[in-house]
């Protein structure tokens, strides 16, 4: 149960007794209570969500080829590029430096 052994149980239940005392049999009823609603909860939530699936309608069959409105445009196209009209001519360096 829960994966513990019975040694563990044992322990779990003397510490329970130890903390909780008398009000152990209280502890242990609104436990029970709440687990008790949260399992209701969660059916409640799944069969709302079953409900909620029942009434969408089925999908209807992908296309194997999608078109998009980018698709319609032109591709971007860029500047010829144009070399220079001559090759450069090197710069002479100049006597100012001194």
């Amino acid at each position: 149960m829960f994966g513990l052994s019975p040694a563990e149980l044992i322990l779990v239940g003397a510490v329970a007794v130890l903390l909780f005392g008398a009000n152990l049999p209280k502890v242990a009823r609104s436990l029970g209570q709440s687990m008790a609603q949260f399992r209701k909860g969660m059916q409640d939530l799944k069969e709302e969500l079953q409900a909620a699936a029942a009434d969408v309608p089925a999908r209807p069959p992908r296309r194997t080829v999608r078109y998009h409105d980018i698709d319609d445009r032109e591709e971007a196209t860029v500047p010829k590029f144009e070399p220079p009209p001559a090759e450069p001519r090197p710069v002479e360096p100049t006597q100012d430096l001194v």
